[in-house]
This record gives structure tokens, sequence and C-alpha cells, in this order.
């Protein structure tokens, strides 16, 4: 049931809904998971099969953003739950909550078809898994419609970044092809939740600042009900597949502090003032430790390119 403090203001929302779904469902191509994955290149599991790295050409850290991404793409519908509480089940949100849980779990299909018919990753360790994640049963339960606005916009982009960033350095064209596609579908996904919370904040700024302060500040990548995941994850910043640099210049830049015009944003309340202020101040912080590390990063690459030209000498 959507709380009933958004009833009124999801409602004034609807034309705005109904205007991003029909964008969506306009610009986005139908596609086919069975028609992406490589499966001459798949053969049987034997009864006593143990997986071995030596079956897989991946370094360890894409495999462990494969993982990550793949569980990820399995729990996202079961977001489903919290979404339709948020927005509600009738209409042009309703209809955008079951359109965008269909495409989520098409994701899910993909990716887990090609690393079992590819040997890529563990299948027994991906099952446990993907066991061990939807029997925890963790999801984020944002405490309003803005806050759902914001945190999912924030969500949709940075899975956009990881898959992208995962399928880049994927040296097979396939593997590389499905990560592209599924984050272009991510794309699709941030658009509607970006734009919905522009709307949003033109209705009601004060409201949808709030919730920005806590979802800015709270934001976590989804995947924490993840086996090790806090392992993966170092692995993948490592990586540099997703790490703060990514989320300061790809995500919080351009979309909070640019699209969103933070800074900016007039007609406040006094509350929404002193979140704006703390927000402002967090992200200050966030944009100096990723320009900290974008600078040992540089220094590394720089040391490491000399080493090799002496190397050659």
């Amino acid at each position: 049931m959507v709380i009933d403090a958004d009833v009124a203001f999801l409602a004034e929302l609807q034309p705005v809904a109904e205007e991003l779904l029909e964008k969506h469902l306009r610009t986005t191509k139908e596609w086919h998971p069975h028609t992406l994955v490589p499966w001459s290149r798949g053969r049987d599991f034997e009864d006593d099969y143990e997986w071995s790295p030596e079956e897989s050409n991946l370094p360890a850290e894409v495999r462990s953003a494969l993982f990550v991404n793949l569980l990820t793409e399995d729990n996202l519908p079961y977001y489903f739950r919290d979404i339709e509480r948020m927005f509600g089940r009738d209409g042009a949100w309703g209809e955008w909550v079951r359109r965008w849980t269909a495409e989520e779990g098409r994701h899910a299909t993909v990716i887990r078809d090609y690393l079992t018919v590819t040997r890529a990753i563990d299948p027994v360790a991906l099952e446990r898994g993907r066991m061990a994640q939807m029997s925890g049963g963790e999801v984020p339960e944002p405490e309003s419609a803005c806050d759902g606005f914001v945190y999912v916009t924030l969500q949709e982009l940075a899975t956009r970044i990881s898959h992208r960033n995962t399928g880049a350095m994927i040296e097979d064209k396939v593997g590389y092809d499905i990560m592209r596609r599924v984050a272009q579908d991510e794309n699709h996904h941030f658009l509607f939740y970006r734009d919905a919370a522009t709307a949003a904040l033109e209705m009601d700024p004060s409201q949808v600042v709030r919730a920005m302060e806590r979802q800015v500040i709270g934001f976590a990548m989804p995947g924490t009900g993840i086996p090790d995941f806090n392992q993966h994850a170092k692995a993948i910043a490592n990586a540099g597949i997703y790490d703060t640099i990514n989320h300061y210049d790809q995500i919080i830049e351009p979309i909070v502090l640019k699209h969103w015009r933070l800074a900016e944003l007039e007609g406040l309340d006094a509350e929404a003032e002193q979140s704006r202020e703390r927000l402002l101040t967090y992200i200050g912080k966030i944009g100096r430790v990723a320009d900290r590390m974008r600078a040992r990063r540089e220094k590394a690459a720089a040391e490491a390119a000399e080493s090799g030209e002496l190397a050659g000498v």
C-alpha cells in the first residue's frame, strides 16, 4: 500500500509517469537473451565436476564483478515489493513497476546463461550465492516516494556503470556485448527515475532535498546481502570498475550537482536548507577523497610506465 502521505503527491505526478513510461516503451528495443548466449560453447556438467579458475581466462577482479553483478540482477526484481509500496500498483506507476521488474529479470537470465555456458565462474558458488541472497531478502526500504526516486536514480546509474566497465574488461566479444546490452537497459531505467525525481523536485523541492540527503549519504550499491560482498567490492574498486572516483565523477557531480542543481535550488524550507548544507559538505568530502584516489592512481600508472620503459632499455 502506498504511504498515505505520498498518495496525493504521486497522483499529481501521474501525468509525468505516463509520459516517461510511453517514452521508455518507445525508445527501448526488444531483445532476447537466447540470441546472445554462445550455446555451441557449452557442454554437460558431469556429476563429479569441480570448477577450476583455469577454465576461465578472466582476471579474478572481473569474475568478482560478474558474480556481484549477476546476484544484484537476481535480487533487483525482489525490489518489486518496496517499489510497488512506494509508487502503487495502479495506472502508469504500476505498469512501470511491472515492466521494470520483467526487464531486470531478463538481465539475470542472460548473464547467468553466458557464465554457465562459458564456465567463467564456479557454478556451485554462484548458485549458493543466489540462494543466500534470495533467502536473506535484503532490499533497501526507502521511507517515501521521494526517497525512492532518489535512491533508484543513483542505483540504476551505478549499476549501468558497473556493467559497462565490467564488459570493457572482458576480452570475449560475446561477453562484452551482453554486458553492453544490459547496461543499455539500465540506462533507460536510470533516465526514467532521474526524470521522475526531477519532476518531483519541481513540485516539492524541500521534500526531495531532504530525501537527497538521506539517500546520497546513505547510498550503498545493491548487493550488501551477497556472500563475501565486501571482499568482492574491494576487488571491483581496485580494478576501477566501480569505486569512489566513478561514484563522484559519474553520479554525484553530473546528477546531484548539475542536473538537479542542488546548490542553486530556491524556495527551500528551513529544514531542507539544513539538509542541503549538510549534503554539500558531505559531497565536498567525497570529491576530495576521489581527487586523492585519482592522484594516487595516476602516480602508480606513471611509475609502472616508467618501470616498463626502463625494463625495455
